[in-house]
């Protein structure tokens, strides 16, 4: 028998493993595929020596995860800053820019900087505290009551038809709307809203970092911490039942809301079940990893120094988009989320080369290749990016629903990021980790929600320090404790 079992090996299964192990107890995580990270993964995709992530790239949110810097993430491996931390391109080789440097970014904006700098800069100048309660269940007391009222009536704003009254030209509603289209929803939403603030102040406090070596990287601090502090990781095991884990006192899952019911069934409490069974999932995203002769030839300069290119033209076209999917179309010119990591890292290609992620969302269980439509929009603000192709790997929304059954019909955030759905993710409570007498949801269908953190599992493993093993949950994570 351990003390706790940890079903997946993902960033928060991790966290919540290396919380538990940290606090003294024994720990067992159990992957069912060959390798961990879940969607934290790199790996070899196109060619040989082109090292792709699987399915994130760049991190807006690892520098201001509080379970990473209490973890001290960026002492253990390196994450490094582009210059730009995203940029929008539009038609005629314009660009929005967006620099870790608030008034540099609105200096570029022209008419329309003074504007995005007041929507933007009091949440960027309160980023902690905006984490702080973007990172928690929402149906808490908050702790800075005058910074979410400042994010709520900004969020009603950007999340109502009234979205563009601030705004005069087009560069600077597009940006908003590219980090928006993040979560995948309608717009404008409060949801989609939400998104474009906290990722946005984000960009403009701590920097949307890019992790040297890929995103494995990050899973693999946390996995050698977890065997240094005596945990054990277990792979290659699929789980079915509680009959298939070790005996434990806790159980973690790093699961889908449906995995976890499978696997526990009656242990979780009937009217919890019930409410579990409405959780929903929502659309989908479809990935395309190239192999790059050359960098991508963006029409726009700066674009070349970007970590994050949202690719989609003007605030309209994107939420044209975003519509067809939330009514199950595939949209004739996608949204694209791209990443080229070798602006910043190197050592991801063969020297002298490049790679470049990108997905464009699309309707749930789509089986539709989205190669082309992908080229396409980047060949529009990038003339040339074909020739520069040396080779491409592509992955349906149903085939990453096949290879990561978190993501049920290709929905990378785990369930829909809508904005009920993200007050009671999975379920309406203070407490929304705990699901039962030893049982716990760890996932990102879990709160905070999507986004590579390790907030779920850190607040999970907290929980069940309190509730299961009466212990003290303020575990010390420094490499040196």
């Amino acid at each position: 028998m351990v003390d706790a079992v940890v079903v997946g090996a993902g960033p928060n299964g991790l966290a919540a493993a290396v919380t538990l192990a940290r606090a003294g107890l024994s720990v067992e995580v159990v992957e069912r595929n060959d390798t961990i990270g879940g969607g934290a993964r790199t790996a070899e995709l196109t060619l040989p020596g082109f090292l792709h992530d699987v399915c994130s790239a760049v991190h807006p949110m690892a520098l201001q995860s509080e379970f990473f810097r209490l973890f001290r993430m960026e002492e253990r491996i390196e994450l490094r800053l582009p210059e730009v931390q995203y940029g929008h391109p539009l038609d005629g080789g314009r660009a929005g820019i967006a620099y870790q440097d608030l008034e540099r970014t609105a200096a570029e904006l022209g008419v329309d900087g003074p504007a995005f700098r007041n929507l933007m800069g009091p949440l960027a100048r309160s980023a902690d505290q905006v984490a702080d309660f973007a990172t928690d269940a929402l149906l808490h007391v908050p702790r800075h009551p005058l910074t979410v009222l400042r994010f709520g009536l900004r969020a009603l704003e950007q999340g109502s038809s009234a979205w563009n009254a601030r705004f005069r030209q087009d560069a600077a509603p597009a940006m908003v709307s590219g980090v928006a289209a993040h979560s995948i929803q309608h717009m404008p939403s409060l949801s989609t809203a939400a998104a474009a603030l906290s990722l946005g102040a984000y960009a403009h406090a701590r920097g949307w970092p890019v992790p040297i070596g890929g995103s494995q990287s990050i899973v693999d601090a946390l996995a050698d911490d977890l065997v240094a502090h005596g945990g054990r990781i277990v792979t290659g095991h699929e789980v079915r039942s509680l009959g298939d884990l070790t005996p434990a006192k806790a159980v973690l899952f790093d699961t889908s809301v449906p995995g976890m019911l499978r696997i526990a069934g009656s242990q979780i409490p009937t009217p919890k079940r019930g409410a579990l069974r409405r959780f929903r999932f929502g659309n989908a995203a479809a990935k395309v990893d190239f192999a790059l002769s050359d960098p991508v030839p963006w029409t726009n300069e700066a674009l070349r120094m970007a970590g994050t290119v949202h690719i989609g033209g003007t605030r309209a076209e994107i939420a044209a988009a975003e519509g067809s999917v939330a009514h199950g179309r595939h949209a004739e010119r996608p949204y694209v989320l791209g990443s080229e990591p070798t602006v910043v890292d190197p050592t991801r290609a063969p020297g002298g080369k490049h790679v470049f992620w990108a997905y464009a969302h699309v309707p749930a269980g789509s089986d539709v290749d989205q190669t082309e439509a992908i080229t396409r929009q980047i060949e529009r603000f990038a003339p040339g990016f074909r020739d520069t192709i040396l080779q491409s790997s592509s992955r349906t929304a149903a085939h990453m629903s096949d290879h990561n059954p978190n993501y049920v019909g290709g929905d990378i955030a785990a369930g829909a990021a809508s904005f009920w759905q993200l007050v009671k993710r999975p379920v309406l409570s203070s407490d929304p980790w705990r699901m039962g007498a030893g049982m716990y949801l760890c996932s990102e269908s879990s709160a905070p929600g999507p986004g590579v953190h390790g907030m779920a599992g850190w607040r999970a493993a907290k929980s069940a320090l309190r509730h299961t093993f009466g212990l003290p949950d303020d575990v010390d994570l420094t490499p040196e404790g």
